[in-house]
């Protein structure tokens, strides 16, 4: 297998795709990269010459890809969390952060608690029996 910025590239998979298993690029960060390189798109990854996924690396690997990507995601979180910013609240809150509403949404982050008509909660326990 080719192994490009500490990522596995899987062989039996068009470049283009194959491309898309590092973190931080995506379909359109791949054909960029492969038309720098004048790689054609469906070529498997198995079929590249040393020469070209040489090349690949050199210019995958000067962008901002997975581990060094990951850690400015996580500077920037911590510096919105830390200035007291809206969206930082909202990430240390584990909240939607770009404007959903979360009255009827985001059960899955708030938990699947739901209220009933009288205002008890479903999910509380039946009282035991003394």
């Amino acid at each position: 297998m080719i192994r490009i910025a500490g990522t596995e590239i899987p062989e039996h998979k068009h470049i283009n795709v194959a491309l898309t298993y590092i973190y931080g690029i995506g379909q359109t960060q791949a054909l960029n990269v492969l038309a720098r390189l004048n790689i054609d798109p469906s070529t498997k990854a198995k079929d590249l010459a040393e020469a070209q996924v040489n090349e690949m690396r050199k210019v995958i690997e000067s962008m901002p890809v997975e581990g060094t990507l990951r850690q400015l995601v996580r500077a920037n979180l911590d510096r919105l969390k830390h200035i007291k910013a809206y969206r930082g609240i909202r990430h240390e809150r584990k909240l939607p952060v770009r404007g959903q509403r979360t009255k009827t949404n985001s059960r899955s982050v708030r938990g699947n608690v739901r209220l009933t008509a009288s205002g008890t909660s479903s999910k509380k326990s039946q009282p035991s029996p003394t």
